[in-house]
């Protein structure tokens, strides 16, 4: 949660790495910092020329260092969204070259759903060197009511404990369903 603020915070103070590697168990993370920096790093006028997403089943991982190292249009920066960079874990290895040398003006975000970057591999370690690598962790299930009742006293609601736990049950521990 904390990673999380800090984050926000980085790109609200103009702090903004060149690579961000978003993966993990846990998607609701992963989505809501990819749609942040979707929505705050370029404005309105910027997105049509300077903003990309892709899609990793749709993809090459040459196809994404291509778009990744042209220039900005108009703009300070470029951004780049790769979703569900996930099925490109057999090549994710080919993206070292462009991680050791990140284009400056390029904001390139991998969504990596479900599974971890190895750590012992080149390419996590490159990432973690010139960009940023977050980890969503899933939540076990005696930590989702508490998670409710912090989400929902950030929007000024309240929460009966017996409800939070009801809301668990039905619902399990997808955060996103339960959002």
């Amino acid at each position: 949660m904390n990673e999380i603020r800090d984050i926000v915070s980085d790109i609200k103070n103009g702090n903004i790495k060149p690579i961000y590697f978003l993966m993990g168990d846990e998607p609701y993370y992963i989505d809501k910092i990819s749609d942040y920096i979707e929505e705050n790093i370029l404005d309105e006028a910027e997105k049509g020329f300077n903003q990309q997403v892709m899609y990793g089943r749709d993809t090459t991982v040459e196809d994404i260092v291509a778009a990744a190292k042209r220039y900005p249009m108009m703009a300070e920066r470029q951004v780049l969204i790769v979703k569900e960079a996930q099925d490109l874990s057999r090549n994710i290895e080919k993206l070292v070259s462009y991680a050791e040398n990140p284009q400056p003006t390029t904001v390139l975000v991998l969504n990596y759903k479900y599974k971890k970057l190895d750590k012992r591999k080149k390419l996590h370690k490159v990432i973690a060197k010139t960009g940023f690598i977050f980890e969503s962790k899933k939540l076990y299930e005696n930590q989702v009511s508490d998670w409710i009742r912090r989400i929902l006293s950030g929007k000024q609601y309240k929460i009966e404990p017996k409800a939070s736990l009801m809301l668990v049950e039905f619902l399990g521990t997808d955060l996103s369903k339960i959002f």
